[in-house]
């Protein structure tokens, strides 16, 4: 760290120094001096911010901006010999230039990240890392809305894919006759422009199609293939075809099943019992997170909340499933509280019902 301290403070004094000296504007030598500092000021800039660029993207940026700059100069040798040499052509040529060397700067940025150094056997091994962290969004998780909450949190580190064929699918599924189908293409859209405008994600249209496949789904996984990156997705067919295939899949289902708490067999939940279960005696209840609880015993405790015991926890590819038993006579069953209202002369109170007693089945024996 050092090091890099002494040696930036060095290039900032030999700039500002030789600026001063050579005096190379027609300028004071001490406007010249400033100038000089400046220039150091900004190489120091770009040196910092091409540290954090990956190697691909610097490697795409050098081969677009060699590609730009050499046709551009063909361009200006043309123009040259057809125009004739004058300021006007010279203007022209110096703009070609410019313009032509900063578009294949960008481009050339914007399309390294796809470079497959793996190719090279082994020789740059360091960037098979940032390439993991490349992940394809399909079209699925995207409706789903999911992803832009887990974005957010800063859990995701790397760039989301959007492929071109998923976002012309959106396009169609938004416009679609079909109310349903219209709402969950525009709801993909808008969960699109809220993940480019998050700041804890990067987001990358890609241009890569397959002509030859039709189908969304295999051109999802033939593009994770080529780009050896990972398909973020929640369709289940999508998953298993995606293994199949040898493409690593992310499932948004499995990750919000595996955050999910924790019940051990033996414990004790409340919960509210919503309706009857399928098997005699059985009422149903679900977690705030979505998971069923199956109860037993709990039939004639329909819109009740009560205590059970947990039984057993089925954890399948759907979701988790508790299974719990209730026993009123260690476990608590909460009413709802009843109120009646009485109303007094210029004045309204609102009093609990005292609970009704039981009265006992065997009258009392007159004296």
């Amino acid at each position: 760290m050092i090091e890099t301290l002494l040696l930036r403070a060095a290039i900032v004094v030999v700039l500002g120094s030789l600026a001063y000296f050579f005096d190379p504007f027609p300028v004071s030598p001490a406007a010249a001096g400033v100038f000089g500092l400046a220039l150091a000021g900004a190489v120091i800039l770009l040196e910092r911010r091409l540290k954090k660029a990956c190697l691909t993207r610097l490697i795409g940026a050098a081969v677009g901006a060699i590609t730009a700059l050499i046709a551009s100069l063909l361009m200006s040798a043309v123009l040259e010999r057809a125009a004739g040499d004058n300021p006007l052509t010279h203007f022209i040529v110096i703009v070609l230039l410019c313009l032509s060397t900063y578009m294949g700067l960008a481009i050339g940025a914007n399309k390294g990240e796809m470079l497959n150094l793996s190719a090279l056997g082994g020789l740059i091994g360091g960037e098979k890392v940032g390439k993991s962290r490349f992940m394809i969004l399909d079209t699925s998780v995207i409706i789903d809305g999911r992803i832009a909450d887990v974005g957010e949190t800063g859990f995701v580190d790397g760039t989301m894919a959007i492929p071109q064929f998923v976002l012309r699918e959106l396009q169609l599924v938004a416009d679609s006759a079909d109310s349903l189908k219209r709402n969950r293409g525009r709801r993909g859209l808008d969960i699109l422009q809220r993940l480019q405008k998050s700041a804890h994600v990067r987001v990358q249209i890609v241009e890569d199609d397959f002509p030859n496949i039709r189908d969304v789904d295999m051109k999802l996984v033939e593009l994770g293939k080529v780009l050896g990156c990972k398909i973020v997705t929640n369709d289940f067919n999508l998953n298993k075809v995606a293994q199949l295939h040898g493409v690593e899949v992310l499932n948004i289902n499995e990750l919000a099943n595996a955050l999910k708490p924790i019940v051990l067999p033996g414990e004790i939940m409340r919960v509210f019992v919503l309706k009857e279960g399928k098997e005699y005696n059985q009422g149903v209840a679900y977690l705030d997170d979505g998971t069923m609880v199956v109860v037993d015993n709990a039939r004639r405790m329909i819109s009740k909340t009560i205590d059970i015991s947990v039984t057993s926890v089925l954890q399948t590819t759907a979701g988790k499933m508790i299974f719990g038993k209730f026993d009123e006579r260690t476990h608590t069953v909460y009413e709802k509280t009843h109120t009646a209202t009485t109303t007094t002369a210029g004045d309204t109170a609102t009093q609990p019902l005292a609970p009704r007693r039981e009265q006992s089945a065997a009258a009392p024996q007159a004296s």
